[in-house]
């Protein structure tokens, strides 16, 4: 379980900012210079990975932000340092999130060539109406073909879409699933719209003037996804991820099952095991401030926290009760220096918000998917 080890690398430019995304994703209207980020992505890749010598990497994943607007010469060069630094397991998954716009699915093939052989893209909605109000560049067209060009193309193929979004019926989202389950391949994300402080929709919201779905219909909307996605063999394995046995995405499996992985990148977060314990990592935000400390510094480490066993704890609590897998009791007590308080988890267990496995690993229920914060914080206090 503690093997994996993954490497995050953050491309922290998009054409246009979403209205609903608080990532750290910035819009420039100048060239980008890749090459000289190429340049300081080898050199941060080189710093952490002389801090966590001898790895083997089981996945690498380029998020951002848009990794499909980088040259495939970009995504090649940041490849071949992390392979310089570390092993690459032979069956390594090397996932790259992508736009479905013309423009980038073109670079698909260079990609391929570069040693990627998965790819995830960001449909997000199956209507163009609702495309534009989400604030995408593609239209349905553009992103079929793009899903098709890209199972062409790749081993392995995801897509994203947004439910959830202000108006939209339980039957016109069921429709819509059915859609896209009809062309997926083996994994789809499907996410719940949530208006994030600081994005023009929660300003937007904030004046009345978008309105979403009420906890109710919400409700209605999360169980109407579990039963599609079920009855198509693509059940969720995480709260908002949905794969064919064996299909799912092996990079976020280290992040929900609490493994080691790289961040890699501006704002890239990180959790490296060293021999003083777990450390949380994060780079600096701003691409061009942490482009300058790394040409300056060796690297663009802005937090190196060592975590205390309860905040240890803590972070396997909210990633590993995500998964359908749930949590290995024995493995938190290790972690975390003490069990789980029993009172509270047989309280949770009476009110069916977890549920015990004949394997002992304990896991949240359905309905405990749906109120997954409230769950977590009930454990961790």
């Amino acid at each position: 379980m503690d093997e994996a080890f993954g490497v995050y690398v953050h491309w922290p430019f998009c054409a246009a900012k979403c209205p609903y995304c608080d990532f750290n994703s910035h819009v420039r209207h100048e060239r980008i210079d890749q090459l000289r980020y190429a340049d300081a992505f080898a050199t941060e890749i080189a710093s952490v990975a002389s801090r966590v010598p001898g790895r083997t990497v089981t996945s690498i994943f380029l998020g951002g932000g848009t990794p499909s607007l980088m040259e495939p010469a970009t995504v090649g060069a940041i490849l071949d340092q992390i392979g310089k630094m570390w092993t690459v397991a032979p069956d390594a998954e090397i996932t790259m999130e992508a736009n479905p716009s013309s423009v980038e699915a073109e670079r698909f093939r260079g990609y391929r060539a570069a040693g990627v052989n998965r790819v995830s893209l960001g449909v997000q909605a199956l209507n163009d109406k609702d495309l534009r109000a989400l604030g995408r560049l593609h239209n349905v067209a553009e992103a079929m073909n793009a899903v098709e060009l890209a199972r062409a193309i790749f081993p392995r193929l995801s897509f994203d879409l947004i439910y959830a979004r202000p108006g939209q019926t339980t039957a016109e989202w069921a429709a819509e699933l059915e859609s896209a389950l009809a062309r997926t391949a083996d994994h789809l994300s499907l996410y719940q719209l949530t208006i994030e402080e600081g994005t023009p929709y929660f300003a937007l919201h904030q004046a009345g003037k978008l309105i979403v779905p009420d906890e109710e219909h919400a409700a209605a909307l999360f169980e109407v996804t579990q039963e599609i996605t079920e009855k198509h063999g693509l059940p969720a394995y995480e709260v908002s991820n949905h794969a064919r046995p064996g299909a799912e995405s092996r990079h976020n499996l280290v992040y929900w099952r609490y493994q080691e992985y790289a961040g890699i990148g501006p704002g890239a977060h990180g959790r490296l095991i060293l021999p003083d314990g777990r450390h949380a990592t994060a780079m600096v935000r701003k691409p061009e401030d942490w482009l300058a400390r790394v040409e300056s510094w060796g690297d663009g480490v802005e937090v190196d926290e060592l975590l205390s066993e309860e905040e240890e704890g803590d972070e396997l609590l909210l990633m590993g009760l995500r998964l359908r897998e749930g949590i290995d009791l024995a493995r938190f007590e290790r972690i975390a220096g003490k069990p789980l308080d029993p009172r509270r988890v047989n309280d949770l267990l009476a009110h069916g918000m977890v549920e015990t496995l004949p394997n002992g690993r304990l896991r949240t229920t359905r309905s405990g998917f749906f109120v997954l914060d409230a769950v977590v914080a009930d454990l961790a206090a």
